[in-house]
């Protein structure tokens, strides 16, 4: 309840006398196959002199943690209930984090304080972020990810037709109406071809249209379709491919060319009838804000974990609802990164899906469960944002049966 004071006193819904004690971090294992640094999800707690902590999440891999141990301290001692003037103060203190890894690290401390916040208060974080526009936030599979346990898509397989094809099958028999694929794949029995140059002769154009081509005589077209070319081309190729797919009605290219190159990207744009998704790889609201002003931007994909938090995600939000531009947020991460990006997902009015990869580790679910919730995170292609005070989720004691080699379980 909130507590009536005398005028002049203003309003407080708790006691604000609550300092950071520690910051401290975990790796989880976030695939399969092995301890590849790549695959560490970076989890970060943010302890405090009360019975209260957060939990956040680093952008994938170690070196946003190593980031994390060395910025941690600055906040020791600092209020967690700001969490955007915590970001602030990472920001200054350390402006050699401003970089992506850096604002991942930024970004897992920020999102833990909100989680924190959110349990001090004892409300979800979407209330802290202005309240809720809908119950549930729409996923899009990785689809890649799923299928690489089931049917052996990787980056040492072969990229058939029929594979990509099986996957997407998979997907939608566990519920998700939207599906990405990645298309800067090799050409199949040509390992040697000179992916450097940027460029598609007539053969590589053929195997990707009928890669796209499978997946849609699969699926049909009320499956929304993206597929991404992680800035893999030239202008000239990703235009001709580009045309050549405009007939299997896609919901987006993503990242044709580098977002950086503002005039290339803008080009491909201008020349393909296929919406554009970029994003992931720019960290700030004024970057998007360029970006927006070029025109390169059709939806937009802010990632939850290396954007410098949650805070700056809803101002990359309100730069794109300007622009009548929707957010579908890239996501590599675990439920933590994810219930995040839900979240931020559920409190925004220009939102059309957030990423989803959790095929990558078939323990994805087991690692967490909603606080005073039952039913899983994810199901049939949706995340219930959770009604549980802060982030609404916490680890379960299988969590520990997964962390990452050289780290240690800390929660």
């Amino acid at each position: 309840m909130w507590q009536t004071l005398e005028p002049g006193a203003g309003t407080r819904p708790s006691d604000r006398s609550i300092e950071i004690t520690d910051v401290r971090v975990m790796g989880l294992r976030g695939n399969p196959k092995g301890e590849d640094d790549h695959y560490v999800w970076g989890i970060v707690v943010v302890e405090t002199d009360t019975d209260h902590y957060g939990i956040g999440e680093t952008f994938r891999g170690i070196e946003p943690l190593d980031a994390v141990e060395r910025i941690g301290d600055t906040v020791v001692g600092a209020n967690p209930l700001d969490p955007e003037r915590i970001a602030d103060l990472l920001a200054r203190e350390h402006y050699t984090a401003t970089g992506g890894i850096g604002r991942a690290a930024i970004a897992a401390i920020e999102t833990a304080c909100w989680d924190l916040k959110g349990k001090v208060l004892g409300v979800p974080v979407y209330e802290l972020l202005g309240g809720k526009y809908r119950d549930r936030v729409r996923l899009y599979s990785d689809t890649e990810a799923l299928a690489g346990d089931s049917v052996g898509i990787d980056l040492e397989a072969e990229y058939t037709p029929e594979a990509y094809a099986e996957a997407a099958g998979e997907a939608v028999d566990m519920g998700f109406g939207a599906l990405k694929f990645d298309l800067d794949v090799p050409t199949p029995g040509r390992r040697n071809e000179d992916r450097a140059a940027r460029r598609l002769d007539n053969e590589g154009i053929e195997h990707k249209v009928a890669l796209v081509e499978a997946v849609r005589e699969e699926v049909g077209y009320d499956v929304d379709l993206g597929m991404d070319l992680h800035w893999s081309y030239t202008v000239e190729t990703a235009v001709t491919l580009g045309r050549r797919l405009e007939r299997f009605d896609l919901a987006f290219l993503e990242d044709p060319v580098h977002p950086e190159k503002l005039d290339a990207q803008a080009r491909v744009k201008r020349a393909v009838d296929i919406p554009v998704l970029t994003g992931e790889n720019l960290t700030s609201a004024s970057a998007f804000r360029d970006a927006l002003d070029a025109d390169i931007v059709d939806l937009a994909a802010p990632d939850v974990a290396m954007c410098g938090g949650l805070g700056e995600l809803r101002r990359i939000a309100a730069f794109c609802d300007a622009y009548g531009v929707p957010l579908a947020p890239h996501n590599l991460g675990s439920p933590v990164a994810t219930v995040a990006g839900a979240h931020l997902g559920a409190s925004i009015p220009n939102f059309y899906s957030l990423e989803f990869r959790g095929g990558d580790a078939p323990w994805w679910e087991s690692l967490v469960e909603r606080t005073g919730e039952n039913g899983p995170v994810v199901a049939e292609g949706h995340l219930d944002v959770p009604e549980g005070p802060g982030l609404g989720i916490e680890f379960t004691d299988e969590a520990s049966e997964h962390v990452a080699e050289g780290w240690e379980y800390v929660l």
